[in-house]
């Protein structure tokens, strides 16, 4: 076990911290366990309300600002409903499922080792089926406005490249997956009582500052379940030509979150190198 010397105005202190074991690759024991099934059920759950308050404020937006420039919540509203949704259901879900909501973030936490390869998949249908029953949901409920305003459907938008769109959906998740390894970092958790209490909030902050910026760009995905739900139910051509820049981009940004901070900033190359280098002589 670690140690983690933190100093202060005048005396040294020590927190014990551990880092989890490594997630096995496939894992059936996981299978047979009721905590599993009941993960699933909350990721599916939970991505279903953020599709369906979500694109509910952008189509609200979208039909008020059609008869007035100045109505509805604007862009920074759109940002505030998405971050917050997250970090009201990332609070809400952590402790049971560990609140990924979001295909990326899972693929980020697998190439971790902080999931197993069944659970990441598993986690990810649920996801993408969530989406889908959240947006149609807002169909249901509002079609005409649904059908006439986008739908909330990702596309590229007027006057911007494909490169362009994939570079700013790969810098988006990567500060959110970046944010989440942060968030939920062992080391830092030993350090400070109150960081997992607090973890939801920079997750839920850095889908907002992220929305603010890619609007205008992408519509913001960094969420391939949140555009592939949005496309199916909307259905239209543009939705899907652009579709593959928000599964590439995002899962794009999350490998590199992952890479940059279990293999740089936790030291995870030059301990594997040591380990190597101490087994070879």
């Amino acid at each position: 076990m670690g140690k983690d010397i933190e100093v202060g105005a005048t005396e040294y202190t020590t927190k014990d911290y551990q880092d989890p074991p490594p997630a096995p690759l496939i894992d059936p024991e996981e299978l047979t366990k009721w905590s599993f099934y009941r993960a699933i059920i909350a990721e599916f759950i939970a991505t279903l309300l953020f599709l369906y308050i979500t694109v509910l404020t952008v189509i609200g937006y979208k039909s008020q600002s059609a008869a007035d420039e100045c109505g509805g919540v604007g862009i920074l509203g759109i940002a505030w409903a998405f971050g917050g949704m997250i970090f009201v259901l990332v609070y809400c879900t952590a402790g049971i499922s560990g609140g990924h909501i979001n295909p990326a973030v899972t693929l980020g936490l697998f190439l971790a080792r902080k999931v197993s390869l069944v659970r990441a998949v598993m986690y990810i249908v649920a996801q993408c089926l969530g989406a889908i029953c959240g947006c149609a949901l807002v169909k249901a409920f509002q079609k005409s406005y649904y059908v006439k305003h986008g739908g909330g459907a990702n596309e590229l938008a007027d006057g911007y490249s494909n490169g362009t769109g994939l570079a700013a959906e790969i810098i988006g998740t990567f500060v959110l997956v970046y944010t989440v390894f942060s968030a939920t970092d062992p080391k830092r958790n030993a350090r400070d009582s109150h960081v997992p209490v607090l973890a939801p909030l920079p997750i839920g902050f850095a889908v907002f500052m992220v929305h603010l910026a890619t609007i205008p760009i992408t519509g913001t995905g960094i969420n391939p379940a949140r555009s592939f739900g949005a496309a199916v139910i909307y259905g239209k051509d543009k939705a899907w030509d652009d579709q593959w820049i928000f599964w590439a981009g995002p899962f794009i940004g999350a490998a590199i979150a992952a890479f940059y901070h279990q293999y740089i900033l936790r030291a995870g190359a030059v301990k594997a190198l040591g380990s190597f280098r101490s087994t070879a002589y």
